[in-house]
């Protein structure tokens, strides 16, 4: 037997009026009562019927949704929380990729715009788009990172500074004195939340700082000027997918043994990180839990953009074998 509004509200301890405020995205739910009335849909199998209630507000419907790369497992794991809590709310999905590019980026938004949609969860390439006008259209939630000339746009972000500072804490623990930090921002530009951070975990120590952006091309460049040139590095933070796989081909390369050698590690868990030769040492992020917070947040307060930033979710460092004590260097070798 197919469950419905009533059994739901049933199973909640609430009213249908509330059921439906929390399906609909119309009027104050609290925290607690929208987990529980969600909890008892997924229970009971509930799923309501999008189109009807789209008749029966006249409002928009569907979640857009902006990512720079699918084939990239952190947006890949991000789309799957969406679309988990898209399913909790009855909603559809509408999927486009910008490949990172603010000029496509734009006319992604400007398309998406004029298919009526509840809202857009994002990953900003940059802000060329009218993330004013597309917030104002039907609410926006950046997920990953936040764009400074949108503050009233919130964002679902990972805690990267806590993250960062674990691996270096846990790096110079080992005893390492000389840490790289792969993924800088170019001379002259501002630092990233990782840069600062690596900065701060520090302390009075030198960083050494090797900017690089994200393209294969430009993370081999800068891992390659790194690994030939600066034999006193014994560990390196690699700020991002691409520049750790980068920095262990660059390793293999140059016949660099890891962890003996040179000690890597990367900012962002991945799949293939497990199957290295050692093991990679990473900072897990939790992707798919980003996209459904930034899907309940959009269905939280359709079509209004809030100055509140939600908490940033907890990072982990998982320890594995590419580190270990540094050995004297490889100036020797």
């Amino acid at each position: 037997m197919t469950a419905t509004i009533k059994d739901v509200a049933a199973a909640a301890g609430v009213g249908i009026a509330t059921v439906s405020r929390v399906f609909s995205g119309n009027g104050p739910v609290g925290a607690a009562t929208r987990e529980r009335v969600l909890a008892a849909a997924r229970d009971l199998g509930y799923r309501p019927d999008a189109a009807a209630r789209g008749l029966k507000t006249r409002a928009a419907a569907g979640i857009g949704l902006v990512l720079p790369d699918v084939a990239d497992p952190f947006a890949a794991e991000l789309a799957a929380g969406v679309l988990a809590a898209a399913r909790d709310l009855g909603e559809h999905v509408v999927l486009d990729v910008t490949g990172g590019d603010p000029a496509r980026e734009a006319a992604v938004v400007e398309r998406l715009a004029g298919q009526r949609l509840g809202g857009v969860v994002a990953v900003p390439a940059g802000q060329d788009a009218d993330w004013a006008a597309a917030a104002r259209a039907g609410g926006v939630v950046f997920a990953d990172r936040a764009l400074p000339a949108f503050p009233r746009i919130p964002a679902v972000r990972a805690d990267d500074a806590a993250g960062v500072r674990a691996l270096v804490e846990y790096l110079t623990g080992l005893g390492h004195r000389r840490v790289a930090f792969l993924g800088a921002a170019a001379p002259g530009a501002a630092p990233g939340v990782r840069e600062r951070a690596f900065r701060d975990a520090l302390g009075r120590a030198e960083p050494v700082l090797v900017p690089a952006r994200t393209s294969r091309d430009s993370a081999y460049g800068a891992a390659a000027g790194l690994l030939q040139s600066r034999p006193d590095v014994t560990a390196v933070v690699a700020s991002g997918r691409l520049l750790g796989e980068a920095a262990v081909l660059v390793a293999r390369e140059l016949d660099l043994r890891v962890p003996a050698d040179v000690s890597i590690a990367v900012i962002d868990d991945v799949p293939w990180a497990e199957l290295c030769d050692p093991p990679l040492t990473a900072v897990a992020r939790p992707a798919r839990a980003m996209g459904r917070r930034a899907a309940e947040l959009l269905a939280r307060d359709p079509g209004r953009a809030r100055p509140a930033a939600p908490a940033p979710l907890p990072t982990e460092l998982v320890v594995r074998g590419s580190c270990g004590p540094p050995r004297g260097g490889r100036g020797g070798r």
